[in-house]
């Protein structure tokens, strides 16, 4: 990084110029943030606390927590920060470790949303062999494999950006360091189109995984409409459509933040952009899966039970 002399710190978008909007911005976030903590914190107390739940599906649910406590984690506190402290500044080293951890946690957590896709389609669609290709091993794999990919992608996409001279001033119009902002920086086209290249095919990639996604829930649907049980009908559905939402969600707004055309480019449409991906699935998992599944809900309301008469809930896992 023979770049990092002259350039010693970037500069973040500021939300307002009035100090009472910098304020109510903090505590805005600061709710979000604490809202994240506390149902992704829940979900992981949970499912690791109550035997019942160690299957596949809560396995893959606890890893995404884990995955969402990480991203939210890596934007929302520095931005707070900025708010509270009337501050924009955020160092080179700063800037390249926030969006290397947030490139791992994104990557994996989308591998992961396909990943609980394939275990849907084959519990509903292939149910008798469910226990042969999601065995304990397999789904430990599959996590460690979603992660080792989110931690390669960050380590390609941190060296390349980070390698790119950048004479275009340190003024980011974004909340958080973000690639795209941080290539209008750069005053190496060869090396900006190298890295464009790696995003475009990186979209692409996640843009496979997401007609796989669909395909998988179209399988799944077609499979669910054949059940002659209304209340199983409505048990497939109610696993299934809370994913598809928040897969939806995530790849699109990502997508569109990575590749939309600089000609519709303008900082509150990137900001609302860079929110709805960065921001809003850590916030909202929690409530989509533990509203919609019963199971989940139960077993959340015994442990809280447990913990309120002062038991130590069980931990030892199958």
């Amino acid at each position: 990084m023979s770049n990092s002399s002259s350039i010693r710190q970037f500069l973040l978008l500021a939300f307002a110029e009035r100090r009472e909007l910098q304020l109510l911005h903090f505590w805005l976030f600061m709710g979000i943030y604490l809202a994240a903590l506390l149902g992704n914190g829940l979900i992981i107390t949970t499912i690791t606390c109550d035997h019942h739940l160690h299957t596949p599906m809560y396995f893959f649910l606890l890893n995404l927590s884990l995955l969402d406590l990480g991203s939210i984690s890596t934007t929302l506190p520095k931005a707070m920060a900025n708010s509270l402290w009337d501050n924009t500044d955020i160092s080179y080293k700063e800037c390249a470790a926030q969006i290397f951890f947030f490139f791992v946690f994104i990557t994996a957590e989308y591998c992961l949303l396909t990943i609980m896709s394939y275990d849907r389609y084959v519990a509903i669609c292939k149910p008798l062999h469910y226990g042969t290709l999601l065995g304990s091993r397999a789904c430990v794999h599959m996590a460690a494999a979603a992660w080792g990919t989110g931690f390669l992608n960050a380590l390609l996409h941190t060296a390349n950006t980070f390698s790119l001279p950048f004479c275009q001033g340190n003024v980011l119009d974004q909340f958080f360091c973000e690639i795209p902002q941080i290539l209008k920086l750069s005053c190496s086209h060869s090396d900006y189109r190298r890295e464009i290249k790696v995003l475009v095919f990186g979209c692409l990639l996640g843009l496979g995984c997401f007609v796989y996604i669909v395909v998988s829930y179209v399988e799944i649907f077609r499979a669910v409409l054949r059940i002659p049980s209304e209340q199983g009908r409505h048990k497939a559905f109610s696993m299934c459509l809370p994913h598809l939402a928040v897969v939806s969600l995530f790849i699109s707004t990502a997508i569109f933040a990575y590749l939309k055309p600089p000609s519709i480019s303008s900082p509150s449409l990137d900001l609302v952009v860079s929110f709805l991906y960065s921001v809003v699935p850590p916030a909202v998992n929690p409530l989509i899966y533990s509203m919609r599944n019963q199971e989940l809900k139960a077993s959340l309301r015994k442990q809280l039970g447990v913990f309120s008469s002062h038991r130590l809930p069980p931990l030892i896992f199958k």
